[in-house]
């Protein structure tokens, strides 16, 4: 007899993973792949939207194959800032742009001279002054560059939306993709913003779904449902809500390292917009207050420069033991501001233990701008859980905390699940999905 699942498309900007979860969300089946990048038509690197569209829809034939499983559902979890144009058609009609692209300063200055102080609009739309990473800026920069693009789109989609829609035939918009440092959505009015209702780029979304709403897919005899799709770290925070009623920060780690509290309530400061904080839009529609940092980035760049300078695997260093002589050392020693790359450590332990030192003074400095006194827990999921150094080492920064590492596999999958749990799965959500590990 074949195990009812439902299909996650868990789509990374590093890795593209799919995964098959049974009805009490255990992992059943999954695969990870990196795929190849293509260029812009300015040289600069993005990825390859065929790529990506043929794998998720080859993938999914190869899961229906499997007769062991009987795929009820699907949704998906991907990164934001990242739109796909479609013509009349319903074709693609341009590069998947990089969110990291530098923004021209001409077309910038443009913007707000004509609709005024960054810092109030930021305020307003809960969106730091990122360029690219405000996606609504995306198409501005198309109106201006290339209005003949512009004017042939009919629809612009979120990816998370995009690859749903490459099962359900039905473009939509979800709130967490729009309310994810777009500079669209007007978070105290509850509606687009002023000046991209001006600019007609409101106009280029299909209308927001709630994220109850599905669709059906009629294949090989069998009918599916299909979710809208999720921004990843949204949807990364769903299985906790659902777990935690006590306040909680979650610090979702990854390419990105993002620190989430549903319980700040208080408006942005003009101190935190400068400093990188912003506000999400859970699924269900209320404000998240974030902050981020590349975590992840700065990690492996860190790790290459170690390697080249021990001449070892960057693996190594993922085998390194946590010492605590060594790390209250190399804390003390990056809490002085030492940036002698290295030139004091005199083994790979020292060497690694004063990367994950500096990381963790980065992501104190980040997580404390969205921390408020009242959020006594936290919660570390997503890969630098799993890191031997960086949870204990946290905790040496915050003794007055409980800091947990969350044993959550795929926490944006599993959310990306539950957000139409009652679409597919007849049992109720166990309540023991996440395990905590606590560091003294």
């Amino acid at each position: 007899m074949s195990t009812p699942v439902i299909a996650i498309f868990d789509i990374g900007k590093t890795n593209k993973k799919v995964f098959l979860f049974d009805e009490d969300y255990r992992i059943r089946y999954e695969q990870v792949v990196e795929l190849p990048e293509t260029k812009d038509e300015d040289g600069f690197p993005c990825e390859d939207l065929n790529v990506l569209s043929r794998w998720v829809l080859n993938t999914f034939q190869e899961l229906l194959a499997k007769r062991e499983f009987d795929i009820r559902a699907i949704n998906v979890s991907a990164y934001g800032a990242s739109l796909v144009h479609l013509d009349d058609k319903n074709n693609p009609i341009t590069p998947l742009y990089n969110y990291l692209k530098p923004y021209p300063e001409d077309l910038h200055k443009r913007f707000y001279n004509t609709y005024g102080n960054p810092m109030d609009l930021a305020r307003i739309t809960a969106s730091p002054v990122l360029g690219n990473l405000n996606s609504g800026m995306q198409l501005y920069r198309l109106k201006y560059e290339q209005p003949e693009i512009f004017q042939r789109i009919k629809y612009s989609l979120h990816l998370p939306e995009y690859i749903s829609y490459l099962f359900s035939g039905k473009p939509t918009t979800s709130l967490t993709s729009m309310g994810c440092h777009t500079q669209l959505w007007d978070f105290s009015m509850n509606h687009y913003h002023n000046w991209a209702v001006k600019e007609g780029i409101d106009k280029k979304f299909p209308p927001i779904t709630p994220y109850t709403e599905t669709t059906t897919l009629n294949t090989h005899n069998h009918t599916i449902t299909i979710g809208t799709g999720l921004h990843d770290s949204s949807a990364a925070l769903i299985p906790y809500l659902d777990s935690f009623h006590e306040p909680f920060v979650l610090i979702s780690t990854g390419t990105w390292s993002i620190s989430l509290n549903p319980f700040n309530h208080l408006p942005l400061t003009d101190d935190e917009l400068l400093h990188d904080c912003l506000c999400y839009l859970s699924y269900t529609g209320k404000p998240v207050k974030a902050s981020r940092f590349f975590l992840g980035f700065r990690h492996e760049e860190a790790i290459e420069r170690l390697a080249e300078k021990w001449h070892v695997m960057k693996e190594r260093f993922l085998q390194v033991i946590y010492e605590e002589s060594l790390a209250e050392a190399m804390l003390s020693l990056a809490t002085s501001g030492n940036n002698d790359e290295f030139a004091l450590l005199n083994s790979i332990p020292e060497s690694y233990h004063f990367i994950i030192a500096r990381l963790v003074l980065e992501q104190k400095r980040s997580t404390d701008l969205i921390l408020q006194n009242t959020s006594e827990n936290i919660y570390v999921d997503g890969g630098f859980s799993r890191n031997k150094l960086f949870v204990p080492m946290l905790k040496k920064l915050y003794p007055d905390h409980r800091v947990s590492s969350a044993e959550l596999h795929q926490a944006s999958s599993i959310g990306a699940a539950i957000a139409i749990h009652q679409s597919w799965n007849k049992k109720l959500i166990q309540l023991n999905l996440i395990q905590l590990t606590d560091f003294k």
